[in-house]
């Protein structure tokens, strides 16, 4: 997924408009910021301090360039880290970030490592998600969710954060919807892009997105949840769990059994991008 851009594609380029190629350019540099050695990732050595840093300083705003803003997106993030924890329907563990979905008696469980704001995360989701949740639903194996939001401390802003808490009011309605939501926030048509607006800081936009899906178009509930913040708390809870994984050094990453899968690389395993490769090292991993 982080080697598009080939010199096949660059010679592409040149063919085509000015617009088109200095919009690549832009969103090359900034995809460059976020490759170590061709994988998209997140620097979880450095994100396993900044878990802490992000739930008491925040960062950013939508637009990424009003002081005030940001810090006003700091002070409510300071506030929700000392907020009474609220979690989710449909979740366990001691601060609810234990997220299982599926069918209880699957044998196998695969487990996704993610960040909202992820570009590597949401070409996987258009690629393999809708494999990954008829897998679910026929019982193949019951998906573990782990959600983090370090790219809010790289890429400045608190989208991850919020979009993670918009996941929990979904999650609250029922894990179709969390699953369905989670698809739309990394579609094509609404995940942003690398070097535009933090668009998932912003509530209103989020609720746009829900709009998409059954359950959560005009859910009053759902909406209250997202404009209040209710699980914000939680979102800083699911981000320190994410970080207490030392051995995710990327997103996505993918665990069938808490074996990672994906193509070797020197900074780890890269998870596929297709829905062959992906069915392919899910078989392997799977008990039969």
């Amino acid at each position: 997924m982080s080697n598009r851009n080939s010199q096949a594609n660059k010679q592409a380029a040149r063919e085509r408009l000015r617009a088109e190629r200095e919009r690549q350019a832009k969103k090359d540099r900034m995809r460059r910021q976020l490759i170590v050695g061709g994988a998209i990732v997140g620097v979880l050595a450095i994100a396993g301090g900044i878990g802490v840093a992000v739930a008491t300083s925040g960062g950013g705003s939508s637009s990424g360039g009003d002081v005030a803003a940001s810090a006003g997106d700091s002070k409510a993030w300071a506030k929700a880290a000392k907020a009474k924890l609220v979690k989710p329907a449909h979740t366990t563990g001691a601060n609810g970030t234990t997220v299982v979905v599926g069918k209880p008696d699957a044998k196998n469980t695969l487990s996704l490592f993610e960040d909202p704001r992820c570009p590597g995360c949401s070409a996987f989701e258009q690629n393999v998600g809708a494999t990954v949740e008829k897998d679910i639903k026929d019982g193949r194996y019951k998906a573990e969710y782990h959600l983090g939001t370090f790219l809010d401390a790289n890429l400045k802003g608190t989208g991850s954060k919020n979009a993670l808490s918009a996941l929990g009011a979904a999650l609250n309605v029922s894990p179709d919807a969390f699953l369905k939501y989670k698809y739309a926030l990394y579609s094509k048509e609404f995940h942003p892009e690398e070097t535009g607006p933090d668009k998932f800081a912003d509530d209103s936009y989020l609720i746009k997105v829900a709009d998409t899906i059954p359950a959560l178009k005009g859910n009053a509930a759902f909406q209250k949840a997202v404009k209040a913040g209710t699980y914000d708390r939680w979102a800083l809870e699911m981000s320190t769990e994410f970080n207490s994984h030392k051995d995710v050094t990327s997103t996505p990453t993918l665990k069938v059994n808490d074996t990672v899968i994906g193509t070797d690389s020197p900074q780890g395993k890269v998870a596929p991008s297709t829905v062959a490769a992906f069915n392919s090292m899910v078989d392997k991993e799977l008990k039969h």
